[in-house]
């Protein structure tokens, strides 16, 4: 499938039924055609805590393509310049780790567009300009589409929420419990009613803000996956990531081996 041509995140959020997707932090394009045959909407391919470069990054988004999957990456760090680095790789969309502050979100958000709106580098020949053989106002316009999903997991965080939510051109909040559970001082008790305190708070401003909040399903068993996506979308949530592939593969080959000994 051809970057010009597929959906959006925000399409996906658009649609009547929430979308799911998953964290890719296997460098292996096998595992994406898995999830492309599993009927997963979108991915993302996490270069915050898998162990690739932008290479790898941008095989695993060709595989996204190939299979009908809306490719999100997560960036190392709260960069303008890795958002373009990804973009240009032919990401959908950004998740942006670890946002401390409306001015950061906005200057991520400026970093998806290309002047005079934005900071984006400006180059035809990257796969996402179509190596220089796409038109390049038929690309500016596609690149609209592209936004970011701001990951608030800290105290710092949480502090700014509100002004978070409110800026323009995000596409969307991503909770991150376990991160905010650590910063908060519960050491990934992410059940710890202080964090659940401070989720309820980004639930507010994203609602107040009408920012779309995307959540974290984190346990494998299908039965508590599906009671942990039923309290999200109680809350609130629009879309949910299920696990990462590395969980879900370790799961299953526990569940053998305790099966089976």
């Amino acid at each position: 499938m051809a970057v010009a041509h597929r959906a959006s995140f925000a399409d996906l959020l658009a649609a009547e039924r929430p979308p799911l997707g998953t964290w890719s932090q296997i460098a292996s394009e096998e595992v994406i055609d898995m999830l492309g045959a599993a009927g997963l909407d979108y991915t993302i391919v996490d270069m915050e805590h898998g162990a690739f470069g932008i290479k790898t990054a941008e095989r695993l988004i060709r595989a996204c393509d190939a299979n009908g999957i809306v490719p999100l990456v997560r960036i190392a760090r709260p960069d303008p310049f890795l958002v373009g680095q990804a973009l240009d790789a032919g990401a959908a969309g950004i998740v942006a780790p670890q946002v401390e502050s409306a001015g950061a979100a906005r200057a991520l958000v400026a970093a998806t567009r290309y002047a005079p709106e934005g900071t984006r580098g400006a180059c035809p020949c990257v796969r996402a300009g179509g190596h220089f053989i796409r038109d390049w106002p038929a690309h500016v316009r596609a690149s609209r589409e592209a936004g970011v999903i701001a990951l608030v997991e800290t105290s710092k965080g949480l502090d700014a929420i509100e002004e978070i939510c409110a800026v323009e051109g995000l596409v969307a909040l991503l909770v991150g419990p376990f991160d905010l559970s650590v910063s908060l001082g519960h050491a990934g008790d992410y059940l710890h009613p202080d964090v659940d305190a401070a989720i309820a708070r980004m639930l507010a401003a994203a609602r107040a803000a009408n920012l779309p909040v995307v959540a974290p399903v984190f346990d494998p068993d299908a039965d508590r996956a599906r009671a942990q996506r039923d309290r999200w979308a109680a809350r609130g949530a629009r879309a949910f990531v299920v696990g990462t592939d590395k969980i879900v593969f370790a799961d299953a080959m526990r569940r053998y081996r305790d099966a089976l000994s």
